[in-house]
């Protein structure tokens, strides 16, 4: 219940009288939890936009609004409770996506390399961040804690950068991907670990350490055996008669993921476990996608209030005395985490430009990472501080991070003279697959970026007779297209060491459909390294990256959308004349 408001006084003067009725008013209207959260949605709507303004996620406003109307703040949220069970129901939500998006399938074609680069990742940011938050200060299980933060990287954030660059098919994007759910299956196992260390906590002897362990391995079991029972027989049923109608499966899919995390929670595990495994459950249906995109923004709406609460919950008075290890984590996070997946992905065999931008998307932790140690505070391990400083050192990575991805190409042209030491003389796994047979000596024409448009470009080049050689870092694209025939050699346009390698000094054209100005810039840079003495085109998506590449000395600039409506325009009017003037 709200506590009641006492009425201004009625011995005031006229005007003031007045403000203090209208203040006391609109005091009163706040205190109502429905009017709280209508305010609290049209503050985050406006505080969200400025911050997408300054391409800043808008989590992070979300956060501040949380600490301007919180205790910390201006003190005007009452509905704690209200916004806590929608927090808890958001966080469900966030955990049931993740699940529903790991399809078996994909586990199984995630790789060597995503699997070696995720765990090596998380096992030497583990070490080093427990031995760095030792080194502050800290005690030993506020430093786990705050080490295992450390490992999650934002898979929202990073997806949503990487495809709005449109580098979510790349071969550091796939990678990227691949280790970001090495990192979600870490969260829900350590997830699932903390929600057990609270019966540890009451064995007092070896013997109940064992039952602790035995009741674990017997739950585990169980829950195996349920999901695989629940996921051969039930739930494919289940799932295709609600899917019938579009708001049966959304209203399924969400009593599903929150009936399994109360289920998780009461069985000894934790809601996120239970959400998460709700997920998985269905994500070899045919419904998923489906299901996924329904529930997309209803998460983000949920999350919402999660951040809100976090906010509202940070004791600000500590942060001074967190503010110097928070600078010190938040280093570590931007500078050693890409560091150590450059080094992994280096001894494994890439290039140094590969590693370099999958090891960007690693410089942030998440708001698992935040949820994590949440979990702590609740099991009593950790204090409020342990959560300020994670919170902190989230704000500042995530913020900085948006705009290291954003600029990736830039930085890295910045650092390359660096980099060597993350690249073998002889990168193995990558030369593997841009070896290409003898004979394209005579190449007239290279296609840069094999997309829609770049592959169907190469293949109409064959086809009249123009002897043409395609180039694109996506392997999987590069596989495809040798299958139908065509000359392609996988490699990064960008590289100039790479682009030494190909026929160019015989090149009448180089042609580029790559979509970034970035990536054209460092691509015409690359070239002139290489001595290409040839004419240049590239495929333009809008007006300014037209007028750039204009600007950049390009000799002919191409535009798929204005090509093609010309053509078109140009065929449907052949076909109104020709009815018209048909007897």
């Amino acid at each position: 219940m709200s506590t009641p408001l006492a009425p201004p006084s009625d011995n005031l003067p006229g005007v003031a009288s007045a403000l203090c009725d209208s203040s006391w008013c609109l005091a009163a209207l706040l205190r109502e939890p429905f009017a709280e959260i209508a305010a609290l949605l049209l503050v985050c709507a406006l505080v969200g936009a400025l911050f997408v303004r300054l391409r800043q996620p808008a989590l992070i406003a979300y956060i501040v609004v949380g600490v301007a109307v919180g205790p910390a703040g201006f003190g005007l949220v009452q509905a704690h409770d209200q916004v806590d069970l929608l927090a808890q129901i958001g966080v469900v939500v966030l955990l049931f996506v993740v699940g529903l998006k790991l399809d078996l399938q994909h586990v199984r074609h995630i790789g060597p390399v995503a699997l070696a680069t995720g765990l090596g990742q998380l096992v030497f940011t583990i070490a080093f961040g427990f031995l760095l938050v030792l080194l502050l200060g800290k005690g030993w299980v506020e430093a786990l804690y705050v080490a295992v933060a450390l490992t999650f990287s934002s898979t929202i954030i990073i997806v949503k950068l990487l495809s709005d660059k449109r580098e979510l098919d790349s071969l550091h994007g796939r990678i990227a991907v691949g280790f970001l759910i090495v990192q979600d299956l870490a969260v829900v196992l350590a997830m699932m670990a903390v929600s057990t260390l609270r019966a540890v906590d009451g064995a007092s002897d070896s013997g109940g350490y064992s039952m602790v362990v035995a009741s674990l391995l017997g739950r585990l079991a169980a829950v195996g055996l349920l999901m695989f029972v629940l996921m051969r027989w039930v739930l494919p049923r289940a799932i295709a008669l609600m899917a019938r109608s579009q708001e049966l499966l959304l209203l399924f899919g969400v009593a599903w993921g929150i009936a399994l995390a109360a289920l998780g929670e009461s069985v000894g595990f934790s809601k996120e476990a239970g959400a998460f495994l709700a997920g998985f459950s269905l994500a070899s249906t045919p419904y998923r996608e489906a299901l996924s995109a329904r529930l997309t923004g209803l998460r983000d709406f949920l999350l919402l209030f999660f951040f809100i609460d976090l906010g509202s919950k940070l004791d600000l008075s500590s942060l001074g005395a967190e503010v110097l290890p928070a600078a010190v984590l938040s280093a570590f996070v931007l500078i050693g985490n890409p560091l150590i997946v450059m080094a992994i992905m280096g001894y494994m065999g890439y290039r140094k430009r590969t590693g370099f931008m999958a090891g960007l998307t690693v410089a942030q932790i998440s708001e698992f990472s935040i949820v994590f140690v949440a979990m702590g505070i609740a099991l009593g391990h950790v204090g409020v501080g342990t959560l300020s400083l994670t919170t902190l050192v989230g704000v500042v990575t995530i913020t900085l991070s948006t705009y290291m991805i954003l600029y990736s190409q830039p930085l890295y042209e910045l650092l390359i003279r660096w980099l060597d030491v993350f690249e073998r003389k002889r990168p193995f796994r990558a030369l593997a697959v841009e070896r290409q047979p003898r004979g394209d000596a005579q190449v007239q024409v290279v296609v840069v970026g094999l997309g829609r448009y770049g592959a169907r470009l190469l293949g109409g080049l064959r086809d009249a007779g123009v002897t043409a050689l395609g180039v694109d870092f996506d392997p999987e694209t590069v596989r495809r297209l040798r299958r139908q025939g065509l000359p392609v050699r996988f490699g990064d346009g960008e590289d100039p060491d790479f682009m030494e390698t190909l026929p160019l000094l015989q090149a009448q054209w180089v042609v580029s459909s790559l979509p970034q100005w970035d990536s054209n810039r460092a691509l015409l840079s690359a070239l002139e390294s290489a001595g290409f003495p040839g004419k240049v085109a590239a495929a333009v998506r809008d007006a300014t990256h037209d007028s750039l590449l204009q600007a950049s000395g390009v000799a002919l600039v191409l535009n798929p959308f204005d090509d093609a409506a010309d053509h078109a325009a140009r065929e449907l009017a052949k076909l109104v004349t020709r009815e018209e003037t048909a007897p």
